[in-house]
């Protein structure tokens, strides 16, 4: 703290103590922290690098968590981010669609696939999905030019 001289009666001087805070040390921290949390930002989001096609709808509202199933540029098919072979696709889908709750609590599933990938390719996952009982189904987008939310979707039924 800094320490000013003040007169008193008898013209000797005193010290005492000034009522200002020293907000240096407090911005310092705070810049710290901000850079910080903008390069760990981007790391916290975790998933298939995926080069999703463009839309207009709007985002979805979701109270229960979805099963995210991600289709990779070259190919690869992701459920809840781990890795699955074609030919096990259907057991995979089978075990997740078993451990979830029926009727009005289906879960939703998340269905992203790259722009560049065969349309047939997604018609397969989409057809395995809907076999094995998980019908309520988004598509995942970006969103487009007129302001789209970040994850649209259309349910198929």
């Amino acid at each position: 703290m800094a320490m000013g001289p003040v007169r008193g009666r008898g013209g000797r001087g005193r010290r005492a103590p000034m009522s200002e805070i020293n907000v240096t040390p407090l911005v310092d921290v705070m810049l710290v922290l901000l850079i910080i949390f903008m390069i760990t930002a981007p790391l916290l989001v975790a998933g298939v690098p995926v080069n999703l096609p463009d839309s207009r709808a709007g985002a979805l509202d979701q109270e229960q968590e979805p099963i995210s199933v991600s289709l990779d540029d070259t190919g690869k098919i992701f459920v809840n981010d781990e890795e699955t072979a074609e030919a096990a696709l259907p057991q995979r889908l089978e075990t997740v669609a078993a451990k979830a709750p029926k009727g009005d609590k289906a879960p939703q599933v998340y269905l992203r696939a790259d722009r560049g990938l065969d349309y047939g390719k997604v018609m397969r996952v989409m057809g395995e999905l809907n076999r094995a009982g998980l019908n309520k189904v988004a598509l995942v987008t970006v969103g487009g030019d007129a302001g789209g939310g970040d994850a649209a979707g259309r349910e198929s039924r």
